[in-house]
């Protein structure tokens, strides 16, 4: 029996359990913070309009680019970002977004040469460090990965592609189903959810509690596990909303938790 009155459990993902208890020493320090970036898009499309909403909720500076202004009307009501219209490759257009102080910068509109043309003026004139662009052909996505751009193909979770390459988190996705829809990932939880209930975690990250690690032992959790300090958290979510989920669990709980 646990502290909590939960029973331990033996998971369905057993060498993700022993991996993660293997290395519980060299999780980073709960104090450690996510800087906030400055990001532009280009392309506010179905992957662009939730990537600057996914970027924009969890804290970061977001501008998008599109050349359709009716395309905005993708974005989540509560997007605070810079909306610009016009050309994502058009230099003026990307010194109106802010390219000059961009700190990542995704070119994710639906032609393959816009986003490259773009990634490439954004990396080589504007100096970006952290450039993806979003490639269909996938022998022109071989080519410019050489050149150091990272590129991401028409995949079920390109967003949380996106989203790991921009903010380079240290998280990576333990698992995935084989259809690409629903994916399993370790939080960095922020120390204040200690005491709290993994339902609170829950509703937070729109995710779902698979799994802890506790003392070395896996846990199934119920509605009323409550997390403890050097707990690891395994949580459960739909593709496309795994980094914005890991990035939420590393920031307090609501005041009102």
């Amino acid at each position: 029996m646990c502290a909590d009155g939960t029973e331990p459990g033996t998971v369905p993902f057993e060498s993700m359990v022993a991996a993660a208890a293997a290395t519980a020493a060299q999780r980073r320090n709960a104090d450690e913070r996510r800087q906030a970036v400055y990001v532009v898009v280009m392309g506010c499309g179905r992957v662009g309009s939730a990537l600057a909403a996914g970027l924009n909720r969890i804290g970061h500076e977001v501008a998008i680019i599109d050349r359709d202004p009716d395309a905005f009307r993708r974005l989540d009501p509560g997007f605070t970002g810079h909306r610009i219209v016009g050309m994502g490759f058009d230099r003026d257009v990307l010194l109106k977004a802010g390219i000059e102080r961009a700190e990542a910068f995704a070119a994710v509109s639906s032609g393959d040469n816009s986003n490259i043309i773009s990634a490439r003026v954004a990396r080589e004139n504007f100096g970006v460090s952290r450039v993806v662009a979003r490639i269909y052909d996938a022998k022109r996505a071989a080519v410019y990965e050489r050149l150091g751009i990272p590129t991401v193909a028409t995949v079920p979770w390109t967003t949380d592609r996106f989203l790991h390459h921009l903010t380079r988190e240290s998280h990576t996705t333990k698992w995935r189903d084989p259809s690409g829809t629903v994916a399993v990932a370790e939080l960095d939880l922020h120390e204040d959810w200690v005491g709290h209930q993994v339902t609170e975690l829950e509703e937070h990250t729109g995710s779902r509690v698979a799994f802890l690690i506790r003392f070395g032992t896996g846990v199934l959790p119920d509605r009323r596990t409550m997390i403890q300090a050097d707990d690891q958290v395994y949580v459960a979510a739909v593709s496309g909303t795994v980094a914005e989920a890991v990035a939420l669990a590393a920031t307090p709980p609501p005041a009102d938790s």
